[in-house]
């Protein structure tokens, strides 16, 4: 596909839109055979319908990239810096924590999970999912607190 688009990105590009495609239309394909037939009208299909679009696409160098490209749109490098300190304490003080603390607060916030579906996946009464939340989170800010 390379040969057909001359540009290395495109091509790869084009062949994860090959099979995406051939996914989405599984339920039609009759197995006969000729997969690799099947994936090669698909792709020639992609080919000419790029080639038939109006060119909005730039190649750029890397010189002129570098040039108008911002180096870091992140902000200032300080400001990671206490990002990464802020993850470190904040994994050390739920290291510390007991299991069903650490376990019920990282399917309440990470897991995005309620209280009951939190009970439902430790297999126990939701008062004691509560208990840990709530222990968890005092002993946190207290962690936390004697941190900073």
């Amino acid at each position: 596909m390379q040969a057909l688009v001359r540009d290395r990105d495109v091509a790869e590009d084009l062949l994860q839109e090959v099979f995406c495609r051939a996914w989405q239309a599984r339920d039609r394909y009759s197995d006969a055979g000729k997969e690799r037939s099947y994936l090669l009208r698909i792709a020639d299909r992609l080919v000419c319908d790029r080639a038939r679009r109006p060119r909005r696409e730039q190649v750029v160098g890397v010189a002129e990239w570098q040039r108008i490209e911002p180096a870091d749109c992140e902000g200032p490098p300080w400001e990671g810096l206490a990002w990464a300190e802020t993850c470190r304490q904040l994994t050390a003080a739920l290291d510390a924590l007991s299991e069903p603390q650490r376990r019920t607060l990282l399917l309440r916030f990470y897991g995005n999970l309620e209280f009951s579906e939190i009970a439902a996946t430790l297999d126990c009464p939701l008062n004691t999912v509560l208990s840990h939340h709530r222990r968890g989170l005092l002993a946190l800010r207290q962690m936390l607190q004697e941190k900073s």
